[in-house]
């Protein structure tokens, strides 16, 4: 049998092998194989040799044969646990994908996006996911006492969410802010402003992000000597819909409330109109602050005084987190800390 040359497509010309880039480097076949599989051991001089010489000799490589030869798809799953009109409406799944995208790009990593909301999409995603056609999984909004956890913990699939995931914290790596700490900061600057009545719009209780937001508010009130009341807390499910219905409630329970912590922004823009049909003005009679700094935080009228969320950093981080997962390091959870960014409706006191 006589070997086939491989052809560059549409041209006839041969394609260029590793074994050209390795002459045109310099290097050794070794290294450029070191190089195109992300391996450690290689000089930045030599990666760059190797880098340009690809760009000189038109080099691209075959995806199907490096799989074979790495047992790697080089392919990172971008697992959505919520209904797919969430990806557009909800600013802050769009920031974590723009930035997960990036930081896989710069590792020549393809992104595959998976929605996962309803029994029948979390089946085809754990089928999928099993199949070994992703090297990692980075799981976004995953909610305590979902399925999907533990089906994707047995799948052995290497995997890093984005928040801490209730019940699987030693099993699954996380990537979180320090929703606590940014909870209690945003309570206490509501306390210097002279608040005493603070209402909160707590997020999904199986949720990290929601526990620790409302525990954050329970504390920042116990420090300062002031009783929780359960009629002040309402709870949303992240959307500004549930956080209007939430302040129109929260009016009828505690009609003298002066301040209101909402656990989202899009929960605390919720809340702006609600409280303009009820006479109440932002931040005069009521201070708001909301949690995440998204991109909707400014645009708002007044401007939203929020937490920030940092997703860039949290994407940057999950990556990386994923990255050493999928080369046999131990499983952990990173916390990143917040900040308090103070706008009109809530300023500084």
């Amino acid at each position: 049998m006589i070997p086939t040359v491989p052809t560059s497509p549409g041209t006839g010309r041969k394609r260029p092998t590793i074994r050209d880039v390795a002459r045109e480097a310099g290097v050794s076949y070794a290294t450029v194989s070191r190089v195109l599989n992300g391996r450690e051991w290689v000089s930045p001089e030599a990666v760059r040799s190797v880098r340009e010489a690809i760009t000189r000799t038109g080099y691209t490589a075959n995806p199907h044969a490096r799989s074979l030869a790495t047992g790697r798809s080089g392919s990172i799953a971008f697992l959505l646990t919520e209904p797919q009109h969430l990806l557009f409406e909800d600013p802050n799944f769009a920031v974590l994908l723009r930035g997960v995208a990036q930081a896989l790009s710069a590792r020549e990593l393809t992104l595959i996006l998976m929605i996962a909301a309803t029994p029948e999409e979390r089946g085809r995603a754990v089928t999928y996911l099993s199949g070994g056609h992703v090297d990692g999984v980075l799981l976004v909004s995953p909610h305590s006492g979902d399925p999907l956890l533990s089906q994707l913990v047995k799948a052995e699939v290497p995997i890093v969410a984005c928040g801490k995931v209730l019940g699987h914290e030693t099993t699954i790596s996380s990537v979180a802010a320090d929703e606590w700490a940014g909870a209690r900061s945003a309570v206490e600057h509501l306390i210097a402003a002279g608040c005493r009545r603070i209402a909160h719009i707590a997020g999904p209780q199986d949720t990290s992000g929601g526990v620790d937001r409302l525990r954050g508010y329970a504390d920042a009130l116990a420090a300062h000597g002031i009783a929780l009341d359960e009629a002040a807390v309402a709870h949303g499910t992240w959307s500004h819909e549930s956080g209007a219905e939430a302040m129109r409630d929260l009016l009828r329970r505690v009609p003298d409330l002066d301040g209101v912590f909402a656990a989202s922004d899009a929960m605390a823009a919720g809340t702006l109109p609600v409280l303009r049909e009820a006479g109440r003005d932002v931040p005069g009679d009521v201070r708001v602050v909301g949690f995440d700094d998204s991109g909707l935080a400014a645009t708002l009228h007044p401007p939203l005084s929020t937490v920030r969320n940092p997703l860039d950093r949290i994407s940057e981080e999950m990556v990386r987190l994923l990255g050493e997962l999928i080369a046999g390091r131990t499983p952990l959870s990173i916390t990143v800390p917040t900040s308090l960014v103070l706008r009109g409706s809530s300023p500084p006191p």
